[in-house]
């Protein structure tokens, strides 16, 4: 099957964060391939850190000011967001790709943050324009694949599967993090021989 593996990075958890860098690449889990010529990745315009750091949580303050800073001075404007992405979806080489049919979105953990920010910033008919109605969770397939005793306690998270699989840490920037994404999921789906 094909899916678009996709992250990104915001300026925290809390239902108001900001998205501020957005990555998506192709792959198919048949015959395990990262189309990285259709990889696409860019910021979205923030506030300085300065501005946002008395609202951000002590994680994102420490980690990720230099994102932040990337987002602020490199960003498109968010009112871009939308037409960056119909763009590229809209593309004749990620139409050819998919065969013209809604996209499966992958990534990891993201039934939780991710989706829901798209949701909000991209809207909802919108989403439903380009998507799929089903998507695949890495996290979730990770659960499922402890509760089938195919992988041990605890492998539930993207850093945990990356320091199994002695890929490294999680990069947290999201190009990098959505091709390692679909990478796991090629090592899991060899996990079933």
């Amino acid at each position: 099957m094909k899916y678009l593996s996709f992250d990104l990075e915001a300026t925290g958890l809390e239902e108001d964060a900001l998205i501020i860098e957005f990555a998506m690449v192709p792959f198919c889990s048949e015959t395990k391939t990262i189309e990285n010529d259709l990889a696409k990745q860019f910021y979205i315009k923030c506030p300085s850190f300065k501005e946002l750091e008395p609202n951000l949580n002590e994680w994102v303050a420490k980690n990720n000011k230099e994102l932040i800073q990337k987002a602020h001075e490199q960003g498109i404007e968010p009112s871009q967001f939308k037409g960056i992405m119909e763009s590229y979806l809209d593309s004749k080489e990620v139409k050819d790709y998919f065969g013209n049919k809604p996209i499966v979105l992958f990534g990891k953990s993201i039934s939780a943050i991710d989706l829901p920010f798209l949701n909000r910033d991209l809207g909802w008919e919108w989403m439903n324009k380009y998507f799929h109605h089903r998507n695949l969770d890495l996290s979730c397939f990770s659960l499922g694949l402890i509760d089938m005793g195919l992988l041990e306690k605890g492998m539930d998270s993207g850093g945990k599967l990356m320091e199994k699989f002695g890929m490294g840490d999680v990069c947290h920037t999201a190009l990098e993090d959505s091709v390692n994404t679909a990478k796991l999921y090629f090592k899991l789906l060899e996990l079933q021989n």
